[in-house]
C-alpha cells in the first residue's frame, strides 16, 4: 500500500509524470550610485552597509557573492532568484538600506538613485568580476564612476543616453 501511495504522490494528476525541478544560476553585476554621485558611504560604515544588504539579497533568495563600492556607488555580484524579478530585488536591496544608512549615519538626506544598471555574468567570467568589485577603492583612484559606468555600459553593449543616466 505504501507503494503504491507513494507512486501516487510522484505522479500528477490525470497519472502524468510531477513537473520537473527548475534549476537556475543567473549571475548579476548590479551597479548603482548614490543620489547625485554624493559621498553618502563613508568608509568606516561601508562593511557593515555591504553585509546588511548582504542579508536583503539572501531574503529574497538572490545570495550576493561579493558586494563592494566606494563613498559613492556599489557594486554587487549575486545570483537572481528564479522567483523573483530583478527590479524588485533592487528596490528591497536600495529600499532597505536607504533607511539603515540613514540611521546608521544621521543623515537623511540619503538616498540611492533612482536606476541602476545590471550585466549578466558567464561562469568563466565570475572569478574577473569578483576580482573587479573586490577592488573598488583601488580602481577608483584612476577613474570616476561616470567614466567606470559608461565603459561598463560600452563593453556591454548597453544603449543608453547620457541626459538619463545622472539623477
Amino acid at each position: 500500500m505504501t507503494d503504491r501511495l507513494n507512486n501516487l504522490a510522484l505522479k500528477g494528476r490525470n497519472n502524468e509524470p510531477p513537473m520537473p525541478q527548475s534549476l537556475v544560476r543567473n549571475l548579476l553585476h548590479l551597479v548603482y550610485s548614490t543620489k547625485n554621485r554624493s559621498p553618502w558611504i563613508p568608509t568606516d560604515v561601508q562593511p557593515k552597509l555591504f553585509a546588511y544588504q548582504a542579508g536583503i539579497f539572501k531574503e529574497w533568495d538572490s545570495p550576493a557573492i561579493i558586494i563592494s563600492g566606494v563613498e559613492d556607488h556599489v557594486h554587487a555580484l549575486f545570483a537572481l532568484s528564479k522567483n523573483h524579478p530583478l527590479i524588485k530585488i533592487v528596490e528591497e536591496v536600495k529600499k532597505g538600506s536607504s533607511k539603515r544608512m540613514k540611521t546608521a549615519t544621521g543623515n537623511l538626506d540619503f538616498h540611492w538613485q533612482n536606476g541602476y544598471a545590471a550585466f549578466s555574468v558567464s561562469r568563466s567570467n565570475e572569478p574577473a568580476v569578483h576580482q573587479y568589485i573586490q577592488n573598488q577603492e583601488e580602481h577608483h583612484r584612476k577613474r570616476s564612476y561616470e567614466d567606470e559606468l559608461r565603459a561598463l555600459l560600452r563593453l556591454n553593449h548597453v544603449p543608453f543616453d547620457e541626459r538619463y543616466v545622472w539623477d
